[in-house]
């Protein structure tokens, strides 16, 4: 992996008008504060005083809408659901093939024939009931419908990983009310390889005792688990990799119950000295055709940095990627997350169900990359446009922190349903940038399944701003009611535009427009040999 260089970014007092005593704490950084502007419109709406805890009684069903399976492969579902507990989980119209816990709220089996199945969810409390639809679709290569959430040891173990810190990760999951807001997968990173016995398998490290009890482990809280290796003979962390071995580790991962592989580029840059396509193309198709040889269903993640304009044949046949990095390793630092995330609008027709653009795991809370954990170096308001962004990039919510040290501010902002909900939004079409401002001010906006727009207004500059969402660079006509994501609360109904005052590096989430049923129409995704447009950061 690249050397992290050290750099200490001074932190921005957020000018808010108030808030809890502990957001507060972290907002007070070094930087003085700044006099108030004095040509802010009355109409803009004020930075963000809190976030929403996120911790109502009532039940909700969180996550995606539409999940994926192959026929007669194992299938583990666990119902993203909050409230006090307990909860109780009901269905109605499951698939042949799968049943329900109704106290864990776990849906387990396996599909017997293809089919899209809308299953009803009904989850209660003492304070109540909710109700949502699922379609449990059933069919040939059918996974990652919606973009992946869990957490990854790398950003903050990095070659440290250990079984124990892997099972510190899910319970934590559980604990922190993360995994009943749909983060599922949890993924071991680089560091768990030994050495390979003279039959070839891959033996992991001390470290990691029984990886088949993990798997079990992990599967019997209703999550998933990721595995990590590399098509070179080594890994980024110099351990083991498996090139020309791609058959005996897809067999051996499988074995284990993995359900999402992440395949690093790291030492084949030895391999493939030239950069041409078939050669980036050819260790991500051999492990392709190693995974279909198996009898699991097994997320496959693309890792090789954006190497080839890695978005325009990742979904090729032979290689049928799931997710797909477009950048270098991100860095928790202002500088790194703006230009990994802003430099995505050009690339937002190549995300779609079933495939999608990867920026790179989240750096918010306690990361590391090492034995030593420390807090992010992001501002809390770097913290809100960081999740704002990938989650109107429809981009994998994958967390990369010590889940053990959550605190209030970090559950919260990784928690929020509505932001999550965009994510996840069955339509799966990543947003763009509607508008670009000199004074590094923007606007980016996506459409939802039910009719509605996701807007991000995001101030790049070193100073507040007014941004402005424009109708005429949203598509809309007319009066549109608008709802604050990060504060679920409804704003009110604007004609022409919405304003909001934006703290630097800061963004405000909205919502515009009214629900309306909607099915979600077929996206057409560009073939593989479709030039990608022109790219600006």
């Amino acid at each position: 992996m690249p050397v992290r260089q050290l750099c200490v970014i001074a932190g921005l007092l957020w000018l808010s008008l108030g808030g809890a005593p502990w957001l507060a704490a972290q907002r007070a950084q070094a930087a003085p504060d700044r006099p108030p502007a004095t040509d802010i419109p009355a109409a803009a709406e004020p930075s963000y005083p809190d976030l929403a805890a996120n911790d109502e009684p009532t039940p909700r069903i969180n996550g995606p809408r539409v999940v994926g399976t192959t026929p007669r492969r194992e299938f583990i579902y666990r119902i993203p659901a909050t409230g006090a507990p307990p909860l109780t989980y009901a269905v109605t119209n499951l698939p042949a093939g799968l049943t329900l816990d109704a106290a864990t709220g776990v849906i387990r089996g396996k599909v017997e024939k293809e089919g899209a199945t809308p299953v009803v969810i009904t989850v209660r409390n003492r304070y109540g009931a909710a109700r949502a639809t699922l379609r449990i679709i059933a069919g040939k290569n059918k996974l990652a419908l919606t973009p992946p959430m869990g957490w990854n040891s790398w950003n903050v173990w990095g070659t440290t990983v250990s079984d124990e810190k892997i099972r510190a990760a899910a319970e934590a999951l559980e604990r922190t009310g993360l995994a009943a807001c749909g983060y599922r997968y949890v993924c071991v990173d680089d560091g768990w390889q030994g050495r390979r016995g003279p039959d070839g398998v891959m033996q992991p490290n001390e470290r990691f005792p029984d990886m088949k009890a993990l798997g079990d482990f992990l599967h019997a809280r209703g999550l998933l688990f990721g595995i990590y290796t590399s098509p070179g003979p080594f890994t980024c962390g110099r351990y083991v990799g498996s090139w020309r071995r791609e058959e005996d580790d897809a067999r051996l991962y499988a074995s284990w119950g993995a359900d999402y592989l992440k395949h690093d580029w790291c030492s084949y840059e030895g391999i493939a000295r030239q950069k041409t396509p078939a050669a980036l193309q050819q260790p991500y198709a051999v492990m392709r055709a190693a995974l279909d040889k198996t009898d699991r269903d097994i997320v496959y993640a693309i890792c090789q940095y954006g190497l080839g304009e890695v978005w325009t044949w990742a979904r090729d046949p032979a290689i049928r990627g799931n997710l797909w990095r477009t950048t270098g390793d991100i860095e928790d630092t202002w500088a790194s997350v703006s230009e990994i995330g802003f430099r995505h609008s050009p690339l937002a027709l190549f995300a779609g169900p079933g495939g999608w653009n990867d920026p790179d795991m989240l750096v918010v809370g306690a990361v590391g990359w090492g034995a030593q954990t420390r807090p992010t170096r992001l501002t809390p308001d770097e913290q809100i446009t960081h999740m704002t962004l990938w989650a109107l990039l429809a981009a994998p919510l994958m967390l990369g922190c010590d889940l053990t040290q959550l605190n209030e501010f970090t559950r919260r902002l990784l928690t929020n349903p509505e932001v999550i909900a965009i994510d996840q939004d069955e339509l799966g079409e990543a947003a763009t940038r509607r508008d670009a401002a000199a004074d590094g001010t923007e606007v980016w906006a996506r459409p939802l399944a039910d009719g509605r727009l996701a807007v991000g207004l995001f101030n790049r500059s070193e100073d507040r701003q007014t941004v402005t969402a424009k109708w005429s660079d949203l598509g809309l006509t007319g009066r549109h009611a608008v709802r604050d994501v990060w504060q679920r609360r409804d704003v009110g109904a604007f004609d022409r535009l919405f304003a909001a005052l934006v703290p630097p590096h800061g963004a405000r989430l909205v919502v515009i427009g009214g629900r309306r049923p909607a099915v979600p129409p077929r996206r057409k995704v560009p073939s593989p040999s479709q030039p990608l447009p022109s790219q600006s950061p």
